[in-house]
């Protein structure tokens, strides 16, 4: 039995691994990838089996943010070419989370740029939320709109909301360095106010802003403490226009060791391959899915992810089955060839 076993089966029985095992994960070398990621399917598997849940985002409100986090692209400040817009109307917001019901998606999330919401927006939030559900009760919304202010979250909660995230993003210690208007310490508490509230928790990370493997496990053990149901990885895309341009530090087999050890550090929670994997881990995408059990359908944010119609196809090809209702054949659904971002009137995706 090797270290690797002995760390499946640590996870398997929801035990945290020593922070040596989890900082062992990602020093190992290429020789070991496929076994450090057939011991993550161990894990995977035990808790989740073959599925894979998808996740659809809609941004509700996009640019012109006042905070100065380094990786984003719509930051104060921001020189990257991305849409702006503001609240985008309750009608716009429910066809454009329709679209990625259509395709699989079992869970929408609204996102909204900004430090947080105020009681205004909260309502309109709610408003949209309540609409959705009453077209969609099955299907799970999570929020995420930044700060939360007092009672925020049992509003959320009592239009339906499922869950909310905030992300932790990189550990406390190098916090200071991808952001300077808010601090760590405001995150944690947005992700515990949102719990209290009975919201699912939903919390994750950025990987490639100049973190150490340290930072990484830090943050990965924070979370585990915050028992987050859901771990969003992104891999950070460094735009042009924003502090962290050109920062290129990923490799696909890098990628890879960090979703393995997230899992063996979170084995139970919904490891979610989120930003920047079409562009870090390329060709390895599918290998990913032996240690992940979630994903975003389509695009993001601001840029843009692979067509709806090859993420469904890979998933298959892999082996693997989507978690909750299987989607109809892509044909019928023309708007899943390739999801676009939406502005204001233009609530449909595009097709490329």
């Amino acid at each position: 039995m090797t270290w690797l076993d002995d760390l499946a089966d640590k996870a398997v029985n929801g035990e945290l691994p020593a922070r040596e095992e989890a900082l062992a994960v990602l020093a190992s070398g290429d020789d070991e990838l496929l076994d450090v990621v057939a011991a993550a399917f161990r894990v995977r598997r035990r808790f989740f089996g073959r599925r894979v849940k998808l996740n659809y985002l809609v941004n509700i409100k996009s640019g012109l943010c006042p905070e100065d986090c380094f990786y984003c692209s719509q930051r104060v400040g921001s020189a990257a070419e991305v849409l702006k817009y503001t609240w985008l109307k309750t009608d716009e917001i429910v066809r454009n989370a329709e679209a990625g019901v259509a395709g699989g998606a079992r869970r929408v999330c609204l996102v909204a740029s900004g430090r947080g919401p105020t009681d205004r927006d909260v309502d309109r939030v709610c408003e949209s939320i309540e609409a959705f559900k009453s077209r969609h009760p099955d299907v799970e919304v999570c929020a995420c709109l930044g700060l939360l202010s007092d009672g925020q979250a049992d509003r959320l909660a009592a239009a339906g909301t499922t869950a909310y995230n905030h992300n932790l993003n990189t550990s406390g210690g190098h916090y200071a360095d991808i952001c300077s208007t808010h601090e760590y310490a405001d995150r944690v508490s947005t992700v515990t106010a949102a719990k209290e509230a009975g919201l699912s928790p939903c919390s994750g990370l950025i990987a490639g802003m100049g973190e150490t493997d340290e930072d990484l496990v830090d943050v990965a053990f924070a979370l585990r403490a915050l028992s987050p149901d859901s771990v969003p990885v992104n891999f950070l895309i460094p735009f042009e226009g924003t502090p962290l341009a050109g920062k290129w530090e990923l490799t696909p087999q890098r990628c890879l060791r960090i979703l393995a050890m997230v899992r063996f550090v979170n084995p139970d929670a919904e490891v979610r391959l989120a930003g920047g994997r079409e562009i870090h881990l390329r060709s390895l995408q599918p290998l990913a899915l032996h240690v992940v059990n979630s994903i975003f359908l389509g695009d993001y944010l601001t840029s843009e992810g692979q067509p709806g119609s090859a993420d469904l196809a890979m998933i298959a090809d892999a082996g693997f089955e989507v978690a909750g209702v299987t989607p109809a054949p892509t044909e019928r659904h023309p708007d899943l060839v390739h999801i676009r971002h939406r502005g204001p009137g233009t609530a449909l995706p595009a097709n490329t």
